[in-house]
């Protein structure tokens, strides 16, 4: 079983698939205490609900992507299990994790991995080993605050080569600390292939704390 904070169909608000209608199961759980936390409601433990349970309740809420995020779902021993499950149901499944534990080495699903900047508190949180289990079609994720966070983003994306690999970079700015124009300005100095992302979902429903 599993602790599940809530499942929910939405639009996708970031990655690459931004736009999209998406399927949302939020597990609970997190190791991790970023500064810019906006879903810190999900690391209470939510009801513990079976595998088949959870794959019925995507499957009922229509058709399209799903994603598993959190909190962190990989603290969740059993959270593979469940990717495999939703897998089989032919559809796009996707991983959202904050890096720090280690990926599956064989998988059917696209990861989102954030690497977390130093203005998140946690830059040092980073499992090194998931940068070589990275796959073509895998997103890296860095949300950024001051222009200290943007450097060290890039420093990063240098030193790992990963400029070099069949992989979305993705920007997004912290909300009310970073401004999306200043970023996108950034961005455009640097004349490198990396992905400007804002958060549709708060954009479309600004007062909608959960669910979304």
């Amino acid at each position: 079983m599993l602790h599940v904070t809530e499942i929910f169909r939405s639009i996708q608000g970031e990655s690459s698939a931004a736009g999209l209608p998406c399927t949302f199961v939020r597990l609970s759980g997190c190791n991790l205490r970023c500064a810019y936390c906006d879903t810190a409601y999900a690391r209470e433990p939510g009801p513990l609900m079976e595998i088949t349970e959870i794959v019925e309740r995507v499957e009922a809420l229509g058709e399209g992507l799903i994603e598993v995020t959190g909190g962190e779902p990989l603290l969740q021993p059993r959270t593979l299990q469940l990717l495999d499950a939703l897998v089989t149901t032919g559809r796009p499944v996707m991983l959202e994790t904050n890096g720090s534990l280690l990926l599956p080495a064989e998988r059917n699903y696209r990861v989102i991995m954030d690497m977390k900047c130093p203005s998140s508190g946690q830059a040092d949180t980073l499992c090194a080993s998931n940068i070589d289990l990275l796959r073509p079609n895998d997103e890296i994720k860095f949300v950024v605050g001051p222009r200290e966070d943007f450097d060290w983003a890039l420093e990063q994306l240098h030193r790992h080569d990963l400029l070099c690999r069949d992989l979305t970079i993705l920007f997004g700015p912290v909300f009310g600390v970073c401004d999306p124009a200043g970023l996108a300005d950034w961005i455009l100095e640097t004349n490198l292939n990396l992905r400007l992302q804002l958060q549709l979902h708060r954009l479309i429903w600004p007062a909608r704390t959960r669910g979304v």
